[in-house]
């Protein structure tokens, strides 16, 4: 039950203390793989994204540092949060992979009718000893389980052994500037390093808080894809402060995490499609204002996030065409002049490390009028 008393943090207030521990208020000097741990990870449904989410939260930052550390195997690409890819450390992927195991297993409920008569034992087994001999395609998965189970639905045998192995994609895919296709190995034959023990989920919880807090239950639940951390919760409650929100869903936080004011200035910033700030609480309005809800991406197209004194103000796209990039922002409403001047200044900082160009240029698109 939530406190009658515990203090009620303003939409405003509950950006400023999650910008600040996203490294969105000012950049950090931090090294990168250190900024990941920190995070938890980076969301990499597609290659860029990981690369632009530390740009916007790094001093010095450049996307060398990044593919470096995925070409040494200190960071993987895995399935983890959300059922979704993310960058994490090596640490993180052999822990936290292991604990969102149960949405794994939620999904591949999903194929089970297209499994019939198909042992899952025995195609996690088939499928490891396969990519362990060296780093395979699905396709190549595909092929090599479809003459076990010649009855079973190919595309879903090979979903299903994406869901019961920890399978990371192996470089050169996602290294920046490079392309590669899509080779999954085990996280412990990548890394060379056994699987660890299913961890409690408390430590997560605790960074969970620290890289997004101050959250409730549920959003906690939304970013990781679990249910049921009720309990969890009510285990560190000792350890914790609450809060409310304006709704009066109670809010857990650490004691000693930073809450900077409501009023603080958050300059500008441009996240990529899919930043985990963005997917990280069930009520995003810390970021995202209830009138720009889904304003940001239009069916399966997602666009780059402004963030405009902390909160989603526009989309944003990168384009080159010979030696000259071009940043064109499209903004929710107008904003002032200084902003703009703002915006700009970011764009061309963001051109000058992010692409090869040697000429710049920013466009501001005519206002988006969503109507009613």
């Amino acid at each position: 039950m939530v406190a009658k008393n515990a203090p009620v943090l303003s939409a405003r207030a509950l950006n400023r203390a999650t910008l600040e521990r996203q490294l969105l208020l000012r950049r950090a000097v931090l090294p990168a793989k250190d900024a990941v741990t920190r995070l938890l990870g980076l969301q990499a449904q597609n290659t860029k994204p990981p690369y632009y989410q530390l740009f916007a939260r790094l001093e010095g930052f450049h996307p060398a540092e990044l593919s470096a550390l995925m070409e040494s195997r200190e960071v993987v690409r895995i399935v983890t949060l959300r059922s979704t890819i993310h960058t994490h450390t090596a640490e993180d992927a052999l822990t936290l992979r292991p604990l969102v195991q149960a949405a794994r297993d939620r999904e591949l409920k999903v194929f089970r009718s297209r499994l019939t008569g198909v042992d899952l034992d025995r195609l996690a087994s088939l499928s490891k000893e396969f990519v362990q001999e060296r780093p395979r395609t699905m396709k190549e998965l595909r092929q090599e389980l479809v003459p076990h189970w010649p009855d079973a639905d190919p595309q879903a045998l090979s979903a299903a052994a994406r869901c019961l192995l920890p399978l990371v994609q192996v470089t050169p895919r996602g290294l920046w500037g490079r392309s590669g296709q899509v080779a999954l190995t085990t996280v412990e034959r990548w890394l060379d390093r056994p699987s660890e023990p299913t961890p409690a989920p408390d430590g997560t919880v605790l960074r969970y808080l620290g890289a997004f807090g101050p959250a409730s239950v549920m959003d906690m639940q939304m970013w990781a894809g679990l249910t049921r951390l009720r309990e969890v919760f009510e285990r560190l409650r000792p350890q914790l402060v609450t809060f409310r929100d304006e709704h009066g869903v109670e809010l857990f936080d650490l004691p000693d995490a930073p809450r900077p004011g409501p009023d603080l200035p958050a300059p500008p910033r441009f996240l990529p499609e899919f930043d985990n700030v963005l997917l990280g609480h069930a009520d995003r309005t810390r970021i995202i204002p209830a009138a720009y809800k889904g304003r940001n991406g239009v069916g399966n197209q997602v666009y780059g996030s402004l963030l405009a004194d902390g909160f989603l103000a526009g989309i944003w796209r990168l384009d080159q065409v010979e030696d000259t990039a071009a940043v064109t922002v499209q903004l929710f409403a107008e904003l002032g002049r200084a902003t703009c001047d703002e915006i700009t200044e970011e764009a061309v900082r963001m051109m000058s490390v992010m692409s090869k160009a040697t000429a710049y240029d920013v466009r501001f698109a005519p206002f988006i009028d969503f109507g009613d």
